[in-house]
């Protein structure tokens, strides 16, 4: 995200994360790619020591009271050191959104606090084997009411920080009887320590290694009342506003990447001669960078127009569903635009870059994830056209608004105009 578009406080806490990336250990990230740290625990005890997490909290709660535009540059920075820890850092505002939102005095004094100073830190438990895209039309998991508390079964996987989170917010079924799975669904903070819960499978992936992925499984897990977020049965309305951040964080985080990969690309571009000239010299390559560098551009302007569109939408000068179109397509844009940058990037190293001689091979496999992670390219479409068609046909047409139709020739001739 260009300085230009960001205010001095914006600026400021850009610069406290980038200074904070560079201070990240290189074994750390090596480490986490052997897959001898499981979950980078000293990589949060990093950024809480240094007040780069929670960002938009209040400062009572150990925040910054920023905005989300200042959130999303943060996490770009933080995509210099990988999808993985880019994810975790985020999932830091993403799991913090529903407690700020709706939570309780006390949840949020436990929680938010917890998050900001490091003594807490929080996954999002809400894929489901039998619904990922289609989590409130699949979802099995149930919690029933029972005096004070709530007993919890059920199962989530592909959980970041399945091993290793202290907490998780997750959602079950409330009423099984209601007329829309929309209106039956609760969300909940369940404790790590609660008795029920167990972390079931620790799943192998092709990349984000470290993140401690895993499938947890609830069995009469008896979580107190006073963990319920927000009102019974309200989760549909606390899951599309944890969507905001899930999916600005990852646009924004795919950006830091695809940044870091074209870096080192041209780095090697520079340097690397073929053919009697520098690698850069050769159009082949040159035309690759420059495509590389106006897609890279053009996401991160759609990055900013969403982080600024959820700023309006804290002031109440925006609406909800039209700021989850625009992050949908932040979302969309940037993930598949990494996707391609760090592709084209590998192919500017040639042979060396498929080698784990330089950083690129891991971010390719880091990156494939975005465009499945927090909703996939085609969940991130169907959203897109859903708010688009909204839109426009309850807009219809104004005086404010010219008719295109009646600029043809023969706009007149009504009985061509067939629809069924």
């Amino acid at each position: 995200m260009e300085d230009f578009l960001l205010s001095e406080s914006e600026k400021k806490i850009k610069y406290d994360v980038r200074r904070v990336v560079k201070s990240v250990p290189h074994e750390l990230i090596r480490d986490i790619e052997n897959e001898t740290v499981i979950f980078p625990r000293e990589f949060i005890d990093i950024i809480t020591k240094n007040n780069t997490v929670g960002l938009r909290y209040p400062e009572k709660y150990g925040g910054r009271g920023s905005t989300w535009t200042a959130e999303a540059a943060a996490v770009e920075e933080m995509g210099y050191l990988g999808f993985t820890l880019s994810c975790m850092y985020s999932l830091g505002t993403i799991v913090g959104e529903p407690i700020l939102r709706f939570g309780t005095d006390q949840q949020k004094e436990i929680y938010l606090k917890g998050i900001t100073n490091g003594n807490k830190y929080g996954a999002e438990a809400i894929t489901e084997p039998s619904g990922g895209s289609d989590l409130f039309g699949m979802m099995h998991s149930t919690a029933e009411k029972k005096g004070e508390k709530f007993v919890l079964n059920g199962q989530k996987r592909f959980i970041v920080g399945g091993k290793g989170a202290d907490f998780f917010v997750t959602y079950a079924i409330t009423d099984k009887n209601a007329k829309s799975r929309t209106r039956g669904i609760s969300a909940f903070v369940v404790d790590r320590d609660t008795p029920g819960l167990k972390v079931e499978t620790m799943y192998g992936l092709m990349g984000n290694k470290g993140g401690g992925t895993a499938r947890i499984v609830f069995k009469d897990a008896e979580v107190p009342e006073e963990n319920l977020i927000g009102e019974m049965n309200g989760g549909y309305e606390i899951f599309n506003r944890m969507m905001v951040p899930e999916r600005l964080t990852t646009a924004s985080g795919s950006i830091g990447v695809a940044t870091a990969a074209l870096e080192v690309a041209t780095s090697y571009a520079l340097r690397r001669e073929s053919f009697g000239k520098k690698l850069i010299d050769h159009e082949g390559i040159n035309f690759k960078l420059a495509e590389s560098i106006a897609l890279l551009q053009s996401a991160s302007s759609m990055v900013y127009v969403a982080s600024r569109a959820a700023d309006q939408l804290e002031q109440g000068k925006a609406d909800l569903p039209y700021v989850r179109k625009l992050v949908s397509i932040a979302k969309l844009h940037s993930t598949e635009a990494m996707w391609k940058i760090v592709n084209d990037s590998m192919q500017m190293l040639g042979g060396i870059g498929y080698t784990t001689v330089y950083p690129v091979e891991r971010l390719l496999r880091d990156s494939r994830l975005g465009l499945i992670w927090t909703g996939s390219s085609e969940v991130m479409k169907l959203i897109i056209q859903h708010e688009f068609v909204r839109e426009f046909t309850s807009r219809g047409y104004s005086d404010t608004k010219r008719d295109v139709e009646k600029d043809a020739l023969d706009f007149k001739l009504e009985e061509e105009k067939v629809f069924n």
